[in-house]
């Protein structure tokens, strides 16, 4: 008897984020969800389920004003679910209701977190859940400091869905509709986005690995960091940096944004457009002001995106570094291609340049598709599709402007940008894996 063929991982994550999406828009299509004397169409329904779901941050209707404090709750859960993965609170919850996760269920997990190794995937599970309800209690702590004198009671629920969504990476708020322009001079609320953007971005097997480096050399064993983290560290570090410096250098005179600022100012408004455009989606700074430099330079930022295993969005900096890599390798004339110390794998290799040109598939034909349909210029709607594609929610004042059509194109924009494009090519494809039993003749072919 032929055994039942059963889904794979990649088809489970791709089905259940559609779900939640569903499910989120018809909750937000009910007239509790939305604030008085606003109507919400369906199609606003489900780009916005869509955005938190996908934690993206572009919104067709403001997030403060748009919605009651019901339809905010719903949204706040749905980025919850999107920026933790809706396998870890299912399996988070099935854990509270004490039961053990089998080898199907282990391998789902390892293969939404991208892991290598099934070894402590219920451990992995329970710390990543504890890890980022400490990381979101500290941020909504802070963020009182600041709201509660200003708001009163209400800063208390501003405080809290500005710390989920912060280390989510979900770029949405409800402070004001210009996001965080009005705090730009605020050191509190700037250091606390950015750290819970960080937080969030770098990815919990990071954080995870770097706990243990410590514990094992306060026990003096070795407390080795992996490549992976090794990797992570060091262009999350170069990108925020060599993105502040740039934005600094092209934003010091434009009038339109930072020219009236002090040095220390204009230091901190470059440093969080730096770190914003790692997927978070927040701005201190209207960005349809920012000049044509450095809005290209926040497009290179945002298409690169977060790290893997963690909330953000993007093509993921391991894959950006392993790319350049390559490339360094190849015009060198090296067999291998290498990074501290270690050689990294022909199959991660393969899998970033298929990683790489997925996602910049996805973003040409969204940005063809949406110019064709009358999205507006090249420029805002380019800023609008990789922002789209890379799930960061930055925005040139384009999406509160679209028409249905345009929304429908950055809907499955974001949903394909946050499933994954190899989750997406897994999941269309055959569950079996076809080897070729017969090697072909290899021919040299003419390249470049």
């Amino acid at each position: 008897m032929k055994r039942k063929k059963k889904m794979s991982s990649a088809k489970i994550i791709l089905m259940g984020f559609f779900g939640i999406i569903i499910i989120g828009s018809l909750l937000l299509s009910l007239p509790i969800s939305h604030a008085e004397g606003v109507e919400v169409s369906y199609i606003d329904a489900l780009f916005t389920a869509t955005t938190a779901t996908c934690v993206t941050g572009l919104v067709t209707l403001p997030t403060v004003s748009a919605w009651s404090v019901f339809g905010q709750a719903v949204i706040l859960l749905l980025i919850q679910i999107g920026g933790l993965g809706f396998i870890t609170v299912f399996a988070g919850f099935m854990m509270i209701m004490g039961k053990k996760l089998d080898m199907e269920e282990r391998i789902l997990i390892s293969d939404s977190f991208n892991l290598t190794s099934l070894s402590g995937i219920q451990k992995f599970v329970c710390k990543a859940i504890f890890f980022t309800f400490i990381v979101e209690a500290l941020g909504a702590f802070s963020y009182m400091t600041v709201f509660i004198p200003e708001f009163g009671a209400k800063g208390i629920w501003m405080s809290v869905f500005n710390s989920v969504s912060a280390f989510c990476n979900a770029g949405m708020d409800i402070v004001a509709e210009n996001s965080l322009c009005n705090y730009v001079h605020n050191p509190t609320v700037n250091i606390t986005t950015m750290l819970l953007i960080i937080t969030g971005g770098i990815g919990f097997i990071v954080w995870f690995d770097m706990e243990r480096a410590i514990q094992n050399k306060r026990k003096k064993k070795s407390g080795f960091l992996s490549l992976h983290t090794k990797i992570t560290l060091s262009v999350t570090a170069f990108l925020i940096a060599v993105g502040a410096i740039l934005i600094f250098i092209f934003e010091y005179n434009n009038p339109l944004t930072m020219k009236d600022y002090s040095i220390g100012e204009k230091i901190m408004a470059s440093l969080f457009q730096s770190v914003t455009t790692r997927t978070a989606g927040f701005a201190t700074v209207m960005q349809e002001n920012l000049s044509e430099s450095s809005a290209f330079v926040s497009m290179l930022l945002m298409f690169v995106g977060g790290s893997p295993a963690g909330t953000a969005g993007g093509i993921k900096t391991v894959t950006a570094f392993v790319l350049i890599l390559t490339f360094l390798s190849t015009i060198k004339n090296k067999r291998t291609v290498d990074a501290f110390g270690r050689q990294i794998s022909y199959d991660s290799i393969k899998k970033a340049v298929s990683v790489f040109t997925s996602s910049f598939l996805i973003m040409v034909l969204s940005t063809v598709l949406v110019l064709a349909s009358g999205g507006g210029n090249v420029l805002d709607v380019l800023y609008e599709t990789v922002s789209a594609t890379a799930t960061v929610g930055l925005t040139r004042n384009l999406t509160a402007g679209l028409n249905e059509v345009c929304k429908m194109i950055i809907i499955m924009t974001m949903y394909f940008g946050r499933v994954g494009p190899i989750s997406l090519a897994f999941a269309l494809s055959s569950d079996k894996c076809e080897e070729n039993r017969v090697a072909n003749p290899v021919e040299e072919i003419s390249i470049g």
